[in-house]
């Protein structure tokens, strides 16, 4: 889940404020352009903000290294120094999804959304706790209605929102809608869509050796493990590969 790291900004902000003329002149602007929440934050004292971007980053860091506990008890810390920040609990949330707790996750993203309303990557979120808890129908609309919201540059993850569109239809029986999706992109395209239908199409079939064979010249094309890895994270939130947690996604795969 991607997050967008604002204070990073702000820090840099506040550091190097009053060098220059220009440098105050751009500052002021800066703040002119800021949001609601933004310029509380930067009214709160320099000294408050400098201990919470530390904090967050600190929980930020803790996350990627998946010591979930402890990047949730930093985001604590950093709620106390100022809890109107939409990035601490989109953060908060991502934490709460890596340990499948989907509805404190929704709680948080929620609280994010109604600091931040248009934020896609919050609104991304949303649809993919939706998904994650196997609610095809909910998953299916929300990520539909990302699709219009997304901009056109941004292949990586209009590639991957298609890709759950597709799972969504799938599950739901939508067989030929799913089927004419699947052909939208062939081998040529910059993204692993097309080896990630073909695998899942196998997959339905049971046929598991050419499902693999799918994902594996993927993986010979898309070499960065950070590329594939939402889209294998897909594959196991859908039930197609063995999930690391278990339940209902190893249950379906035995069935």
């Amino acid at each position: 889940m991607k997050l967008f790291l604002l204070f990073a900004l702000l820090f840099t902000v506040t550091l190097h404020a009053q060098n220059s003329k220009a440098d105050a002149k751009a500052d002021a602007n800066a703040v002119d352009n800021m949001s609601p929440n933004q310029r509380q934050f930067f009214n709160i004292p320099e000294e408050k903000r400098k201990e919470m971007i530390n904090l967050y980053g600190e929980a930020h860091r803790l996350f990627t290294e998946k010591r979930v506990f402890e990047a949730l008890e930093k985001l604590n810390e950093a709620e106390k120094l100022f809890p109107n920040s939409f990035e601490l609990h989109n953060l908060r949330g991502s934490c709460y999804v890596e340990l499948r707790i989907f509805d404190k996750a929704i709680i948080s993203f929620e609280k994010a959304k109604q600091i931040s309303p248009d934020n896609l990557s919050i609104k991304f979120n949303l649809a993919e706790c939706t998904f994650v808890s196997q609610k095809w129908q909910e998953s299916h609309d929300k990520f539909q209605e990302l699709l219009k919201l997304l901009p056109p540059n941004s292949l990586e993850m209009l590639r991957l929102v298609e890709f759950k569109v597709f799972i969504c239809k799938k599950k739901l029986g939508l067989d030929q809608e799913a089927l004419i999706l699947a052909d939208k992109y062939d081998y040529q395209d910059d993204s692993p869509f097309y080896y990630y239908t073909k695998a899942a199409l196998a997959f339905d079939k049971k046929e598991n050796a050419e499902a693999e064979q799918w994902m594996n010249r993927a993986a010979i094309i898309f070499r960065e493990p950070k590329i594939l890895s939402p889209w294998q994270d897909t594959m196991m939130e859908s039930g197609y590969v063995k999930s690391f947690y278990g339940g209902e996604q190893e249950k379906e795969m035995k069935e």
